[in-house]
């Protein structure tokens, strides 16, 4: 895979876990969070977090699709995956979020995972 490659996947792979961090930062400071219906969305709408949430998964798309165009999709999709591992490690080190030794064992296998799919070179 070439350094190209890499880094356009590796912003993707930021901008997801950053995107994810926006929403649960946004919905944690929302005014209304009990409203429901229309004042739901509208509170959403409102929210610069998810506002820039959204903005990061447009701004992912793009960048996933400049990734396809340089890298095979075989290796770039099991690869993706290390934004769930991001996310995990983000909510725990940025929210606070407690992460049970399960969920770390989860993590750690989707790692290996990646590993595996990687070993012997990304050509």
């Amino acid at each position: 895979m070439s350094a190209l490659a890499i880094c356009l996947f590796s912003a993707t792979v930021v901008l997801d876990v950053l995107g994810q961090l926006l929403f649960k930062t946004g919905l944690l400071r929302l005014q209304a969070p009990t409203a429901q219906g229309w004042r739901f969305l509208g509170a959403i709408a409102l929210s610069p977090a998810i506002v820039g949430g959204v903005l990061a998964y447009g701004l992912e798309a793009v960048l996933w699709l400049a990734a396809l165009e340089h890298a095979p999709l075989s290796l770039l999709f099991p690869l993706a995956s290390l934004s769930y591992c991001g996310v995990v490690v983000a909510g725990w080190l940025v929210l606070g979020e407690a992460v049970s030794p399960r969920r770390w064992l989860g993590t750690a296998t989707i790692t290996l995972g990646v590993v595996i799919v990687t070993w012997g070179g990304v050509s």
